[in-house]
């Protein structure tokens, strides 16, 4: 399956300098979060495959008008040709107010909330976040912070691949696009990442 994984900024190659065909090899979309909403809908009608989102901490507006074509698999797990997808959006909360906003602990009652998902399929394959893991690609600053309870997720169901967006590589020289933890790969998807799964 080829997957286009997408977040935080709008590519030009797949938007302002777009032809026909550019997006027709890809099995799937993924996005993890901070794209607007035309963006994504120009991307799942000109891909012809499904796009699945977790919305970002900017995404407050997809709570009563979400993109058009695309599914938001936030909260839940979503199963495409064999291969399970665990949604968990939002990032870290850094002020008072933000539909996508989250404490730590509030996080873990996310995940908590979804035990019976995680039971009825027997864990998942591909974990799409728009914050990063605590101290694995997050930065100091509260805004950029990832959370430490989706590092328990990687080491108790061993996913193939996490997707993440929120620290843009654009940041700095040492922001990795891809990362290995145990049997995880943990890629950033700022902007665009091709990959097969």
């Amino acid at each position: 399956m080829k997957i286009l994984a997408v977040s935080d900024e709008e590519s030009s190659y797949f938007y302002d300098f777009y032809k026909p065909g550019k997006l027709k090899d890809f099995d799937l979309i993924i996005a993890c979060g901070d794209l607007h909403k035309s963006y994504l809908e120009f991307l799942v009608t000109m891909a012809r495959c499904p796009l699945l989102y977790v919305p970002g901490n900017h995404d407050d507006s997809f709570e009563k008008n979400p993109p058009e074509g695309c599914i938001c698999i936030d909260n839940q797990i979503y199963e495409y040709k064999g291969v399970r997808f665990l949604g968990l959006g939002g990032s870290y909360r850094y002020k008072k107010y933000g539909t996508y906003m989250y404490t730590e602990r509030e996080m873990q009652g996310k995940i908590r909330r979804l035990w019976p998902q995680l039971f009825r399929y027997k864990g998942f394959d591909v974990l799409v976040t728009h914050a990063p893991v605590r101290n694995m690609g997050d930065l100091d600053d509260l805004p950029h912070r990832g959370f430490r309870c989706f590092e328990d997720l990687l080491k108790k169901y061993r996913p193939k691949y996490m997707l993440h967006g929120h620290v843009h590589r654009n940041y700095g020289v040492n922001i990795p696009v891809k990362r290995e933890f145990q049997d995880t790969v943990i890629i950033n998807s700022f902007e665009h990442h091709i990959l097969d799964y």
